[in-house]
């Protein structure tokens, strides 16, 4: 069984949902650290042809929280509140991509909700994404796998509670630590993931940007951003 392991991203990018439909099981690593400026609680899109952050506010209590633990800050109510200013700012960004009002439902829902934890708005926006983009993988969460360990250690044991014999290692620091000889002595085999961004088109004059979250080629190719994510498609010249 092919195993792909990843801490838990808001609304992540379009590599991140590549890599899960590899797997034959996708764990979220949501039982370590939580790291700030990161992408746990937030992701970019593009507004006026540039890049813009939009971050979930998380209450912080300690620097060793972990993931799973980390709560959103819902402490501004009413016009002050960020989500309902964050889906405004969607709108606004991606008012003239051709697919938005397709998506605005789901994505206002998504927005609108009062999240308690992290972990549990992360999911929620990744399976909007699953089912837009038609992943089936199946999900787990670390923290309810009873594992322990550190960097390798944890990635080995991981694999071992899921009954794991293949790994797909990311683009992050994991490649830094991973002894794949280690690996194949345990029984597992390291893979290591391959990815080629599609150049889809992009509403706005600004050259094509990457590294986008992936609600970027929702709204701008709707139905058919499963063909561009696995390149079913012949590149073409993206929109006005």
């Amino acid at each position: 069984m092919k195993v792909a392991i990843h801490q838990p991203h808001f609304l992540p990018w379009l590599g991140y949902l590549h890599r899960m439909a590899q797997a034959d099981l996708f764990v979220l690593l949501d039982h370590v650290q939580f790291e700030r400026r990161n992408y746990q609680n937030r992701t970019m899109i593009r507004l006026a042809d540039q890049g813009h952050w939009l971050t979930v506010p998380v209450v912080q209590n300690s620097q060793k929280e972990r993931i799973v633990d980390k709560l959103v800050d819902n402490r501004l109510d009413g016009t002050k509140w960020w989500s309902a200013n964050h889906f405004a700012t969607l709108r606004h960004a991606y008012r003239a991509a051709p697919f938005f009002d397709v998506y605005a439902p789901s994505m206002q829902r998504l927005f609108e909700t009062k999240w308690q934890r992290l972990v549990d708005i992360n999911q929620a926006g990744l399976e909007l994404l699953r089912e837009a983009y038609g992943i089936t993988t199946p999900l787990a969460r670390s923290s309810e796998l009873g594992v322990e360990g550190a960097r390798a250690e944890l990635i080995m044991n991981i694999c071992k509670a899921v009954g794991g014999d293949t790994l797909i290692a990311g683009f992050g620091g994991s490649r830094g630590y991973l002894d794949a000889e280690a690996f194949a002595r345990a029984g597992v085999r390291v893979t290591f993931h391959e990815f080629t961004h599609p150049e889809y088109p992009q509403c706005g004059k600004a050259p094509f940007a990457r590294g986008l979250s992936a609600i970027d080629m929702l709204f701008n190719c709707g139905p058919q951003s499963r063909e561009w994510l696995f390149h079913e498609r012949t590149p073409r010249k993206r929109a006005a």
